[in-house]
């Protein structure tokens, strides 16, 4: 299975938010969209990640306030990104080894998507599901 393959079937858009916006209106978009990071974007342009992570450990262990803090203040700057022709395997290699839960998809210098851990995970789940099918099919056609 591609990174593709898995855009193909979440069928959701990206989420950004530009750089001058406050880690408060951060947070609500999170909220509002029930997701993990936002790409921090302006235009085109992929600037960073900001993510839940992002928030815990760079505004409230420092004892900043989300309403006074800019989100390319705390973004994450070094984005790790996917080709969606990248298959599943090279997906979860770099959020393992980068340590990252959400990958932006770049194709042609442009964002066209981004999997999450969760993506990669439910993918696992269905190709073992139909394997299963398939092995049992081939059992109980063979006795």
């Amino acid at each position: 299975m591609t990174v593709r393959q898995i855009l193909l079937r979440k069928r959701r858009g990206v989420y950004a938010i530009g750089p001058e916006a406050t880690v408060l209106e951060a947070l609500k978009r999170l909220a509002e969209h029930d997701v993990g990071a936002l790409l921090v974007m302006e235009g085109d342009r992929l600037l960073g990640i900001f993510s839940e992570r992002d928030y815990a450990r760079k505004l409230v262990l420092l004892g900043r306030f989300s309403k006074d803090t800019r989100v390319e203040e705390v973004m994450t700057r070094e984005v790790i990104t996917v080709g969606p022709d990248a298959d599943l395997a090279e997906a979860m290699r770099l959020m393992t080894e980068h340590r990252v839960r959400h990958l932006p998809v770049v194709e042609g210098g442009k964002v066209v998507g981004v999997i999450s851990i969760g993506d990669a995970v439910k993918a696992i789940i269905s190709e073992q599901e139909i394997l299963i099918e398939e092995l049992s099919r081939y059992v109980s056609e063979n006795r």
